[in-house]
């Protein structure tokens, strides 16, 4: 089975940006951060390797909370970095992302993480 066959997923990948915000009355800028509203990386092919014991759904009212760390496969050479935001292109859903692992220049995973309120699909 080759790398390609495995990466039937798709996702856009937005990275974190740093800037100055003024804060206004005399007091000195802050840093602040956000993403973009156009991803960086945009239909990037890759794969979640989604196992349920990595995902709980807490029922709360008015809405359930999701609670997700899953393995995003990625190919060799994509710009991931720590923080980016990454969203799964078929259902929506937001995640962040951490540390990435180079394999071997071969291909690259990072876990992905989702926590907070999820509306139905």
């Amino acid at each position: 089975m080759s790398l390609g066959s495995l990466l039937n997923h798709l996702c856009d990948i937005y990275h974190n940006r740093e800037k100055q915000a003024g804060l206004g009355w005399g007091l000195s800028a802050a840093l602040s951060f956000s993403y973009s509203d156009e991803p960086d990386i945009s239909s990037q092919k890759c794969h979640f390797g989604v196992r349920s014991q990595t995902i709980t759904i807490t029922q709360t009212a008015p809405a359930n909370l999701m609670d997700a760390k899953i393995k995003l496969t990625l190919p060799a050479g994509t710009d991931i970095r720590l923080n980016d935001k990454i969203v799964d292109c078929m259902t929506g859903l937001e995640y962040t992302a951490e540390l990435p692992v180079n394999v071997r220049d071969h291909h690259i995973f990072v876990y992905i993480k989702k926590v907070g309120g999820q509306k139905a699909l």
